[in-house]
């Protein structure tokens, strides 16, 4: 009796736990539970008793790595015009947004609803054109020295100091892309080449440099003066209003096409390129480039 009644009490203590879990459950299984369902997911993956090993280790530093990796795959899948492949990429990258508002609430710091009431607050209030009462006629470039103002007067009536020309420029970008954002910064100011060909002869200067180092002075030393080439040829790009980030990109795929021609051209023969030497395949590679210069 003793012991049935201890089952009894266990069962009824146990009772609110179980409906919960089956509540989370059935929102976790719900195929239209939208947004608040995700949310479910990410809690019970996390849940340090019942989640997922792999999971409840991560923290914020482990995980950012994989935002920046589902951040380019978006923008890679909007490249190359695969509509189809973009959702499945948002719904990843929206996924390392709930990853970090999980961990943020598990901490205490912050949630999915405060994250979601910041960027909602920040945008109304950045936008008085369009939720206000001011005039929407403006330009583009208007609205970005306009959004600039709405910044420094939300840091002063926060206190806080004014910031540096390149405060803010993020770490973690690309490294091109940032070099051309400090270039952008400092041009605000008037730190910039008035003219292209200034900026060209920079790059020969440059290239000289490189040359020097690397025959006469360390690996260190070549490395600083590839460097500074590169940061001038973003520049460069700059003044040519060229990203270039795509640019690169653009020629990578280029490289790609290119030498997956001669590839094929060398399996026509019968070869690999491991089979090949650096002089035929350099043929193809012209073979290769004349093709695509043909009208079609």
């Amino acid at each position: 009796m003793r012991t049935s009644l201890i089952l009894i009490g266990w069962t009824m203590k146990k009772s609110p736990a179980k409906k919960t879990h089956d509540a989370s459950q059935a929102l976790c299984l719900d195929p239209n539970g939208g947004l608040a369902r995700l949310l479910e997911i990410m809690i019970r993956l996390r849940d340090p008793e019942t989640g997922c090993p792999w999971d409840i280790e991560q923290d914020f530093a482990s995980i950012a790595p994989y935002t920046i990796e589902e951040a380019y795959e978006v923008a890679d899948a909007i490249e190359q015009g695969q509509h189809s492949d973009l959702e499945g990429e948002l719904g990843d990258l929206l996924l390392q947004v709930v990853y970090h508002t999980q961990m943020g609430a598990e901490a205490g710091l912050f949630d999915f609803a405060s994250v979601t009431k910041a960027i909602s607050d920040k945008m109304v209030h950045r936008h008085p054109h369009v939720f206000g009462d001011e005039d929407r006629d403006k330009s583009a470039r208007q609205q970005t020295r306009d959004w600039e103002k709405i910044k420094a007067a939300e840091r002063a009536e926060k206190g806080q100091t004014e910031p540096g020309t390149l405060d803010g420029i993020a770490l973690n970008l690309p490294a091109l892309t940032r070099a051309t954002k400090l270039q952008k910064r400092a041009a605000r100011v008037g730190f910039d080449w008035p003219s292209t060909d200034q900026v060209i002869a920079k790059i020969a200067e440059e290239s000289a440099e490189l040359v020097e180092a690397h025959e006469t002075k360390t690996k260190a030393d070549a490395e600083e003066e590839f460097g500074d080439l590169l940061f001038v040829v973003a520049n460069l790009a700059r003044h040519l209003d060229i990203d270039p980030e795509e640019a690169l990109r653009a020629a990578n795929s280029k490289f790609i096409r290119r030498f997956e021609g001669v590839e094929a051209l060398l399996r026509d023969k019968g070869k690999t390129p491991q089979m090949s030497d650096l002089a035929e395949m350099d043929a193809l590679w012209d073979q290769v480039k004349s093709r695509e210069k043909l009208p079609e």
